[in-house]
């Protein structure tokens, strides 16, 4: 389902004040600049209204998160619901994952999240898909050499087609599981998504992998 247009949504942005990046380009490779701080950095693409991001900053005070997505209407709630938290490590960006080696040099993140992407279900548009071999090309010029993804998903056929590409793109697969919300070992330190909650609360089985480079 399409998202309702936020009413003013430009404007709402510009108040956004330092926790939106604006021009995202001009911190690659200083992005420490941005947190004032060394600390590790971690990124989430496709972050959406923002709940994993913010529940993950708040976790992890000492790892700084970068949500990105290209829907301002979703952005926009992730910003509004950040700025009535005190949260210093967590910053938002309106980007096109696929340009990803524009605003980050080699070795810059430590790890990325997907969050229950867009399928894309047309074998046309497979390349689109965020755990592609063609994006896993990508995360690779950015990830630091023990850099991780963690991908989350309730769709089967998306995770079998992710679970195929990991070796075809000389990924290692970590660990996995296609019921995430029944593996105790998986569960430890799970924070949900907005889709997760709803997923799960209808009895739909969340699938899980973690792969590293």
């Amino acid at each position: 389902m399409r998202m309702r247009k936020k009413k003013n949504c430009a404007v709402r942005m510009e108040n956004a004040g330092r926790l939106l990046i604006r021009e995202p380009a001009e911190q690659i490779g200083v992005w420490k600049h941005c947190f004032q701080n060394d600390n590790e950095i971690h990124v989430e693409i496709g972050c959406g209204k923002g709940n994993f991001c913010i529940g993950m900053a708040q976790k992890y005070p000492n790892v700084n998160f970068i949500g990105i997505e290209k829907c301002d209407d979703a952005l926009l709630i992730a910003l509004e619901k950040s700025a009535q938290l005190p949260i210093d490590n967590l910053r938002f960006i309106s980007f096109d994952a696929k340009d990803l080696k524009e605003i980050f040099t080699p070795a810059e993140i430590r790890r990325i999240y997907l969050n229950f992407s867009d399928p894309w279900p047309k074998a046309r548009h497979a390349s689109r898909r965020l755990t592609s071999r063609e994006f896993l090309a990508r995360y690779d010029k950015i990830l630091k050499e023990d850099g991780t993804i963690e991908f989350k998903t309730d769709n089967r056929g998306l995770f079998d087609f992710s679970l195929e590409e990991v070796p075809e793109a000389g990924w290692k697969l970590e660990a996995h599981t296609f019921d995430l919300h029944h593996n105790e070992e998986m569960m430890v330190g799970n924070v949900m998504t907005e889709y997760e909650e709803k997923f799960s609360s209808i009895g739909n089985p969340i699938c899980k992998m973690i792969i590293r480079r």
